[in-house]
């Protein structure tokens, strides 16, 4: 979509939404929100819903950036700590039959 054939109110509207999204356990929304958004917000020329399309990319940015921290830290410790924990799936084995020649 062409932001330049949107209206104000429809940016606003949409932009809304991508961030409403991301509280949906859709963080990836968060960031496709504040790509697509931020000339809008910090570029263009300043009109009415600016000001709102601009608080939404900024906690879209602040939500990324959490997420993104969660995930690295969670596979960090997940790593370091998989042989440790004992987990289930990693005694587990599949022998898988080759085929008959």
């Amino acid at each position: 979509m062409d932001l330049k054939r949107v209206s104000n109110e429809d940016k606003l509207s949409l932009c809304r939404k991508y961030y409403i999204g991301g509280f949906a356990m859709l963080p990836f929304l968060w960031f496709v929100n504040s790509v697509w958004f931020f000339k809008e917000a910090f570029i263009h020329p300043s009109y009415e819903e600016q000001k709102q399309i601009r608080t939404y990319v900024i906690r879209s940015i602040i939500g990324t950036v959490i997420w993104v921290a969660i995930i690295l830290t969670w596979v960090i410790v997940f790593q370091t700590n998989r042989v440790a924990w004992d987990v289930i799936g990693d005694k587990l084995s599949f022998v898988l039959p080759r085929g008959i020649p």
